[in-house]
């Protein structure tokens, strides 16, 4: 083996040194240095971001088990820019005396979840791809349950963890499938070998099923809402942006690359399934009075457009996704960070207590419109862009009936997301929520999401780089 080529995997190996700093300085730092824990979680992430914001050239480890390009370095980075904000969104929660001393525990357990799905999205093989899901999975299981003592974490740990298992074996079961029918686990080599029988259909409908299940595409979504209101809000955020980016991408990249030989029949599933989904994720978000419950279906809808990039199937597709998830990534969890301190302040996180909102905190609520308003898809702020990209990925392929019925569909959402903003700023309220100040962490959070709502509207070279580098893949 060469192990020069141990280099490709410079980002995971860096990953992997924050989270054993991190552990050492949970072990061994006590007293009046552990106040600074936050910080050096903080600085070592933005570091490990920092230093691999260059893409990583083409390559191959461990005989092709293991690939890198510079499309897969730029939603490493992503992902890390998220988990960046998440950790400092967190600060309120992680300072609570249950739950400082798990503070370790917390940022070992998510950058775990962060390694498992380099892997997911490097992954050339079957194998690793599912070691790397499964060490993404079972973490998350653990952050979920994380306030143990609470009743709703604890029932959104077991439900979450008892999902994940039984759509790991269903996945696996397909695997298995398709290593008995194509003799390979490898990605390259399983195209030669799929003809289309009705085994290989099956062993992709039930790989399929799997991947469903991490992505909350109908009818797989019925574990979201209830595991989002009772994980922690930082978990629920992670969920939402996190992992359902990583898993959307590794997703477009295995349909793309293995079961090319059968992409009528794979579009023709997603056709069905993004219609339902988005469909019945509106309808179900209208009725939704709890935020974090809100922000569930929300996302299980937000899943729905994603996947029109991916059933795109194209360069154009790919790109649109990466953007979309950008985009995603900064939209939701502002909201999510407004959530998340008004939870910890409060208590409260049901929509009628946002009522009025804005007389006593005009700044949070500012965000979170914008934010919404970027869900939403209203110009000019980025996440008009975002759809518009996925929605012309989409109708380049042909599929402009699904185009039709997914802008119809955003009509719908704009409905919803506006009944937060007239909460906020119209309905009046005798005894709002209180004023307060928001420590320098969750501010710094807030205007960096506010900045990528923004930016990322307005500088078109971000899509140009990230089409660029996915029409090399």
């Amino acid at each position: 083996m060469d192990f020069g080529n141990l280099l490709y995997l410079k980002e995971e190996i860096s990953l992997i040194l924050v989270m054993v700093l991190l552990l050492l300085f949970d072990l061994f730092c006590t007293g009046k240095i552990r106040r600074y824990f936050q910080l050096t979680a903080c600085v070592l992430m933005a570091v490990h971001t920092l230093i691999h914001l260059d893409p990583m050239p083409d390559g191959q480890a461990f005989g092709g088990m293991y690939i890198n390009s510079p499309i897969l370095s730029v939603v490493k980075t992503i992902l890390n820019v998220g988990t960046l904000i998440i950790f400092m969104q967190a600060r309120n929660w992680l300072s609570r005396e249950s739950t400082s001393i798990k503070r370790g525990e917390f940022y070992v357990l998510t950058l775990s979840t962060l390694l498992g799905m380099y892997f997911m999205i490097s992954s050339g093989n079957f194998l690793l791809f599912f070691i790397g899901l499964e060490t993404a999975s079972v973490p998350m299981a653990a952050l979920v349950a994380f306030d143990k003592y609470k009743h709703n974490s604890a029932e959104a740990g077991a439900k979450y963890i008892l999902s994940a298992v039984f759509a790991s074996g269903l996945m696996l079961y397909g695997i298995s499938l398709i290593y008995g029918t194509t003799g390979t686990l490898y990605f390259e080599d399983i195209p030669a070998g799929i003809d289309g029988c009705p085994l290989q259909i099956m062993a992709f409908v039930f790989f399929f099923a799997g991947m469903g299940f991490k992505i909350s595409l109908v009818p797989f979504h019925l574990w979201t809402a209830d595991v989002y209101e009772g994980a922690p809000t930082s978990v629920t955020s992670y969920l939402s942006v996190i992992s359902k980016g990583s898993a959307v991408f590794v997703l477009m990249m295995i349909l793309v690359k293995v079961f090319a030989p059968i992409v009528e029949q794979w579009q023709m599933m997603l056709y069905g399934l993004i219609v339902l989904t988005i469909s019945i994720a509106n309808l179900f978000a209208i009725r939704q009075q709890n935020l974090k419950r809100f922000m569930a279906f929300s996302s299980i809808s937000q899943a729905g457009y994603l996947m029109l990039g991916v059933i795109a199937g194209s360069a154009q597709g790919m790109s649109a996704l990466v953007y979309y998830v950008l985009v995603y990534l900064f939209s939701n969890l502002g909201v999510f960070g407004v959530i998340s301190i008004i939870e910890q302040r409060s208590g409260k996180v049901r929509m009628e207590d946002y009522n009025g909102l804005y007389r006593t905190n005009p700044r949070l609520s500012i965000v979170m419109m914008l934010s919404l308003f970027s869900l939403a898809g209203i110009p000019p702020f980025a996440g008009f862009f975002s759809k518009f990209f996925i929605f012309m990925s989409a109708a380049g392929e042909g599929f402009y009936l699904l185009v039709l019925l997914a802008l119809v569909n955003t009509i719908l959402s704009l409905y919803y997301y506006l009944l937060i903003v007239k909460a906020m700023f119209i309905n009046s309220n005798e005894l709002p929520i209180a004023t307060f100040r928001s420590d320098n962490y969750t501010r710094v959070s807030l205007i960096a999401c506010l900045l990528g709502v923004l930016a990322l509207g307005i500088f078109s070279m971000i899509y140009d780089r990230i089409s660029l580098l996915a029409f090399g893949l």
